[in-house]
This record gives C-alpha cells, sequence and structure tokens, in this order.
C-alpha cells in the first residue's frame, strides 16, 4: 500500500513476526543464508534471462508465425495461435509476465486486426498467460519447490496434465467465441504474407528444440534443472546470433542484466521468507493453522475448498513468485499435517495462484496485459470473467480433488510415493 518494493516489504514483515515473537534473529539469518546458498537457485537468474532473450532475439514472433502457419487459417485461428504459442512460451521462458511481455504487445494487435474485440483479445493472452505457469519449467513453481523443500522435476511434472487441459479448454472456449463473433475473419493473412511455409519452419526450428532439449535432458537424467537452465541460455544466445543479423553482444549483454536484476529480487524474498519460516515453525504457527482448519471442518472435501479460496485471494493480492513462498511457508507444512501429498499440493497452488494473478480487483497479470493492449479495465474484464468462470475454475476443481491428475506423471517417470 505504501508502494515499498516487494523484497523489502518481505523483509518488513519477516522481522516484524521475529521480533514480535521474541526469536533471535542472529539465529534466524545464518539459516536464511543456508537456505539462499543452493545450486538450484541458479536456475532462477537463468531462466529469467532465457525469457527475456527470446524476445530480443526475435525467437517469440519466429514461434508465432510457425504455429500461425499450423492452425491459424481456420475461423478464430488466431486466438488458438495465441493460446499455444502462451503454453510453448512456458516450456522456455517459465513466467507469466514475460510471456505477457513477449506475445502480448505481437498478439494483441493481430489479433484486432483479425476482428477481435480489443477487450477479448487482452482476455486472451491475459489468461493464455498462466499456462506458462503450468507448463514446465516454471519459476513459479522452482521457488515453490525450493521454499517447500520438494524435487523440482516432480513438481515440473505435476503441473503438465492440468496445464494441457487448460489449454484445450481455453482452445475450444475460443472457437465457439469465433463462430458466434461474426467480425472474426475467416481466412487469416499472416501466414500469406510469410515467405514460403518452407522458410517459416526453418525459421522456427531452434526455437521448437529449446524445450525438447531443455525438458528431455531433464526427465532423461542427462542433467539437473539449474544446468538446463544454462543450456537454454547458451542455446537462446547460439539461436540469436545465428538467426538474426541485428542480434548484438549489447543487447545479449541487456537481455542477461535483466534476468539477474528479476532473479535477485526474488532471492531476496526467499532470504526474508526463510527468516519468517524459521520463526513461524519455532512459533508452531503451521500446527496452529492445521488445528484451526481441523476446528472448522474435520470433511477433507471442505478443508481443501477453503485452502483453495485463501489461495485465490493470495494470487490477487501478490505476483506468482511471491505468491508461491508465502504458501510454500505458511501453508504447506499445513497441507502435509493433513494428508495432501506436497507434489498434488504443489499442483492445486500453481492453478490457484494463477487464477488469482487474473482475478480482479487485484489481478497483477490482468493488468499488465492490459497495458500491453492499451486498453481500459472495462473492456476486458467481462471476457476475462467468462474464460476464468468457463475454462480455469473447472480445472482447479478437477486438480484439487483428482489427485491423480497431478501425481501420474511424478508417479510413472521418477516413481515418487
Amino acid at each position: 500500500m505504501l508502494e515499498m518494493p516487494v523484497a523489502f516489504a518481505f523483509g518488513l514483515g519477516a522481522i516484524t513476526l521475529a521480533l514480535i515473537s521474541g526469536q533471535d534473529l542472529t539465529y534466524l539469518a545464518p539459516y536464511a543464508f543456508s537456505q539462499v546458498n543452493v545450486f538450484a537457485l541458479l536456475a532462477l537468474p537463468l531462466f529469467t534471462a532465457t525469457g527475456v532473450l527470446m524476445q530480443s532475439s526475435g525467437i517469440a514472433n519466429r514461434l508465432i508465425n510457425f504455429f500461425d502457419l499450423a492452425v491459424g487459417r481456420t475461423r478464430g485461428g488466431l486466438g488458438a495461435v495465441t493460446i499455444v504459442v502462451s503454453a510453448f512460451f512456458g516450456a522456455i521462458a517459465g513466467s507469466g509476465s514475460s510471456a505477457i511481455a513477449a506475445i502480448g504487445s505481437i498478439m494483441i494487435p493481430k489479433l484486432v486486426a483479425r476482428g477481435y474485440d480489443r477487450g477479448e483479445a487482452v482476455a486472451l493472452v491475459g489468461c493464455s498467460s498462466i499456462l506458462s505457469l503450468l507448463i514446465p519449467p516454471s519459476i513459479p513453481m522452482i521457488v515453490f519447490s525450493i521454499t517447500a523443500g520438494i524435487s523440482i522435476s516432480a513438481v515440473f511434472l505435476s503441473t503438465i496434465v492440468p496445464g494441457l487441459l487448460l489449454m484445450c479448454i481455453y482452445i475450444v472456449l475460443n472457437a465457439i467465441l469465433a463462430k458466434r463473433n461474426v467480425k472474426i475473419q475467416q481466412v487469416v493473412t499472416l501466414c500469406e504474407s510469410l515467405e514460403s511455409p518452407r522458410h517459416t519452419m526453418t525459421d522456427a526450428f531452434p526455437a521448437l528444440l529449446l524445450p525438447v532439449i531443455v525438458l528431455g535432458g531433464i526427465y532423461s537424467g542427462s542433467f539437473t534443472p539449474t544446468e538446463a537452465a544454462a543450456i537454454a541460455v547458451i542455446y537462446t544466445l547460439f539461436a540469436g546470433f545465428l538467426t538474426k543479423p541485428d542480434f548484438s553482444v549489447n543487447i545479449a549483454a541487456n537481455s542477461i542484466s535483466k534476468g539477474a536484476l528479476a532473479a535477485g529480487s526474488i532471492i531476496i524474498i526467499l532470504f526474508f521468507m526463510a527468516v519468517m519460516n524459521r520463526a513461524m515453525i519455532l512459533d508452531q504457527v503451521p500446527q496452529s493453522i492445521a488445528t484451526a482448519l481441523i476446528g472448522v471442518s474435520e470433511n477433507r472435501f471442505l478443508i481443501l475448498a477453503v485452502t483453495n479460496i485463501l489461495l485465490i485471494v493470495i494470487g490477487m493480492l501478490v505476483d506468482d513468485v511471491s505468491g508461491s513462498v508465502i504458501v510454500a511457508v505458511v501453508l504447506a507444512p499445513v497441507m502435509s499435517e493433513l494428508g495432501v501429498h506436497p507434489v498434488h499440493f504443489a499442483a492445486i497452488v500453481s492453478v490457484n495462484l494463477g487464477l488469482g494473478n487474473l482475478t480482479p480487483p487485484c489481478a497483477p497479470l490482468l493488468y499488465m496485459a492490459g497495458q500491453s493492449g492499451e486498453c481500459q479495465f472495462r473492456h476486458y474484464v467481462r471476457p476475462t470473467l467468462r474464460l476464468l468462470l468457463f475454462g480455469h475454475v473447472p480445472v482447479v476443481v478437477l486438480v484439487t480433488y483428482i489427485p491423480q491428475l497431478a501425481l501420474t506423471l511424478p508417479r510413472i517417470l521418477l516413481g515418487i510415493s
């Protein structure tokens, strides 16, 4: 409310909690340093830099051209392109805000030119950006995994099925919208302006290969998620210099610098939340919350419903990364005590925070999409709520009450219990 930088607001909260509970900061600070001094955290600046490099090297635009060639010639096809590219971008950069920054400025004008209402175009881009949080690698889920002490690979796998399910539902909803809106053109024009289908496919090949290398390497055991992030940066740099003539060393350096700065604020948040985490554990706060939830009802169905509402509210108030840290510190121990599988809870957190980040009145990602599309809130709030109500909310319910959607892939590929 006072417009303090988010990282320092977390610091103020953590120190205040420690002092009120009578904890010794000289004990809490070294513990917090040990929590952020881990190899896995290197993945944050590296994946963030990859997302920025994708924008500056033109890879995002080449992905759009490729998918437009594949599915864009049907009525409303460009909307489907927007959804698929957002999901694909998530398999490379892993950030909703990065997806909006890279895709929104390109796709919203094209969607409007094809006959989409500007508010509908903004809603489609904003809601599709959530796929970047679900399709691995996901930066918020890396943060959640490290903070909660869960396998990053298992958490990545837990959100794949929910992410693909949400993508398919959005594509169907977009097709219904296109069928009802007579202004949306039957045949698109973007592909016709490209030099040739073969050139478009060749141009996009480096971008299409990147998630195969990253995810294939992680799940084949060839390298860790952190090493995969490093390979992604090197690969994106190589692809940029090879395919874009005006991609210079200065542009690459600025992109990597932006990634480092963004990750730096995340690590500061993690440090202060580690302080808060230890203070809360010593003060038995998680146990008190678990007791309070059970006091409301011992019905597991009701407890999960209350937890979902709380997660949505948290997502409304803070960004995806900050929300992941708060939930990992406050609620993950509570859910563990209540018998919810940690990997299943990670998937629940992911879909709920994504919904919260798009739910008014706060909706940080939704406002970012509106700014990207230069559209007033009143024009895109209704189409956004329609997509969330008929698309995202059903996925939240399914993931919450059908654990197999989150646990099947981790159990098959990683053998988790």
